[in-house]
């Protein structure tokens, strides 16, 4: 699979060099925050996961998330699609913005525009979904923007730093896409 480009990112495939990066994200609380993660993570945890990630269907590998700087590539996080239902037509997403110098600088809706049209012009998908946690505001306001709309609440469906929250479900559907896309 080709990159993906969009703006000044990348969506590239996850390669080795890129596992220190997720495993100094994926331990940092900060980071994880909004993510389903809640243990700390091993490098050898990593190193397994990058194993696994060849044996997944290729539509479900993750990315990696590039921002240019200057006249390099800097890594930035991670995304996917993933649980692919090709008779449904329908994905869900993830994505984690790890490097927290970069974040508030609208990275995360623009590498959800680039999944987004990945999933309606090049997967043919019908539905694409996300997960996010009721806590997290911020990331549903962003969402929200590039499209997507709340489907439901799963009620303090997550136990995380010590307490109960929800888990708000939000999707879009291609008709939904087609039409902001003619929208301008």
């Amino acid at each position: 699979m080709s990159m993906i480009y969009g703006g000044d990112l990348r969506l590239r495939a996850v390669e080795h060099e890129d596992i220190k990066s997720f495993y100094r994200w994926v331990n940092d609380p900060e980071v994880t925050r909004g993510l389903s993660l809640y243990l700390p993570m091993s490098t050898l945890e990593e190193e397994k996961w990058f194993d696994r990630i060849a044996e997944r269907d290729p539509h479900e590998r993750p990315f990696s998330i590039e921002l240019r700087h200057r006249d390099a590539w800097k890594l930035i996080g991670s995304c996917g699609v993933f649980g692919i239902e090709w008779h449904n037509r329908s994905a869900e997403l993830g994505i984690m913005i790890g490097e927290k110098s970069v974040w508030n600088h609208g990275h995360g809706s623009q590498v959800m525009i680039m999944l987004l049209r990945h999933c309606f012009e090049t997967l043919n998908l019908n539905r694409v979904f996300l997960r996010v946690y009721g806590g997290n505001a911020p990331a549903r306001r962003s969402y929200e923007k590039v499209g997507f709309f709340l489907e439901g609440c799963m009620r303090q469906a997550v136990y995380k730093s010590g307490k109960y929250d929800d888990i708000y479900i939000m999707s879009v559907l291609r008709s939904e896409w087609d039409a902001r896309k003619v929208e301008g």
